[in-house]
């Protein structure tokens, strides 16, 4: 098993924000080295400027991810904004804790080198990320929902 270094941060107002044991124990299912990482839960103001001033987009995404020595241990940033996921959740019939769950995984491949910016990247991320979560007794988070 590999090391998790893991603080959270909540700087959001949402009501139903998973706990850092629940965040420990998905960052822990997708780790292949050991890693250090601040998570900070945050609302959509800070969500829109972080990913403004760091991806040029001037929205609020799911989730960020900053990658600052990848060394062994790892060291990251990840930042997962509340609303959104909300949002989503609702939006694709998901439960908001499988959402969560998801976004954790994806946030942990992303610091240990997973990309989606390619076909072949983004098929192998998708299939980690599938047995990750089925594995957890988790739905399939690509499954098409009618």
């Amino acid at each position: 098993m590999h090391k998790l270094s893991l603080s959270v941060q909540y700087a959001s107002n949402a009501a139903k924000i998973p706990t850092r044991p629940q965040f420990r124990r998905w960052f822990q299912r997708a780790l292949e080295q050991d890693v250090q990482v601040a998570l900070r839960i945050v609302d959509e103001i800070e969500g829109r400027a972080l990913n403004l001033a760091y991806r040029g987009k001037d929205y609020a995404t799911n989730v960020l991810t900053f990658v600052y020595d990848d060394s062994s241990p790892l060291y990251g940033d990840v930042v997962i904004c509340a609303p959104v996921v909300e949002k989503e959740a609702a939006e694709q019939g998901k439960s908001l804790e499988a959402h969560y769950a998801h976004l954790a995984l994806h946030a942990a491949l992303h610091l240990q080198g997973y990309d989606h910016d390619h076909d072949e990247d983004a098929t192998e991320m998708e299939a980690r990320e599938t047995a990750l979560m089925l594995k957890m007794g988790y739905p399939a988070p690509y499954a098409v929902t009618p």
